[in-house]
């Protein structure tokens, strides 16, 4: 009997951002929502605090044979702006894909706009509003990971709440979540 879905997911972000720990937080919220198939897993090169780095999540009603990276994704979540100045965030995405940004832009002033179902989040001002900083540096994954239920229906935000509690005890965890809420109560969509 065939899958009745697979969901792939790229992130795009910089080292330090955190895009593994959010391909890693997304799979664990997935598992919570009954989810059974799930990959998360990073792409790696000389990468160093700052440099382009991608991370991928698979989320399955069954269990996921595959293990390429992804190629053609159904969602792709931009951590950082500036890296689609010099890293093709839409390639292979799939006709009816969407794209998560950390931006203060709306989704309709990009001109893929018309193609793509896009949504947008300030994830940055969300993460320096709660103090989530590393070295003085905003990290957006817990922000952007509050904005990834607009766009994907199998993980609820009560779950990534629900695993980010888990990883982060205490007044640091309670922020992180404050600032997921932020983020998904301020996301813009236009579909």
């Amino acid at each position: 009997m065939p899958s009745k879905y697979l969901v792939e997911i790229v992130f795009h972000g910089r080292g330090g951002q955190g895009s593994v720990t959010a391909a890693n937080l997304l799979v664990a919220a997935a598992l919570k929502d009954k989810n059974i198939g799930l990959q998360a897993f990073p792409f790696f090169g000389a990468e160093r605090r700052g440099a382009p780095v991608r991370a991928f999540a698979r989320i399955s009603d069954e269990e996921i044979h595959l293990r390429s990276e992804i190629y053609n994704p159904d969602i792709v979540i931009v951590q950082d702006e500036s890296i689609m100045k010099i890293v093709d965030v839409l390639k292979g995405l799939k006709k009816d894909g969407k794209i998560l940004i950390n931006t203060r832009k709306k989704p309709d002033e990009y001109p893929f706009s018309k193609k793509y179902k896009v949504a947008t989040v300030d994830a940055t001002g969300v993460a320096i509003k709660y103090g989530i900083l590393v070295g003085g540096i905003p990290v957006v994954n817990t922000p952007i990971l509050g904005a990834v239920p607009k766009v994907l229906d199998k993980v609820t935000l009560k779950s990534i709440q629900s695993v980010i509690q888990e990883k982060w005890k205490g007044e640091q965890g309670e922020q992180n979540i404050k600032a997921t809420q932020e983020a998904y109560d301020t996301t813009e969509v236009n579909f």
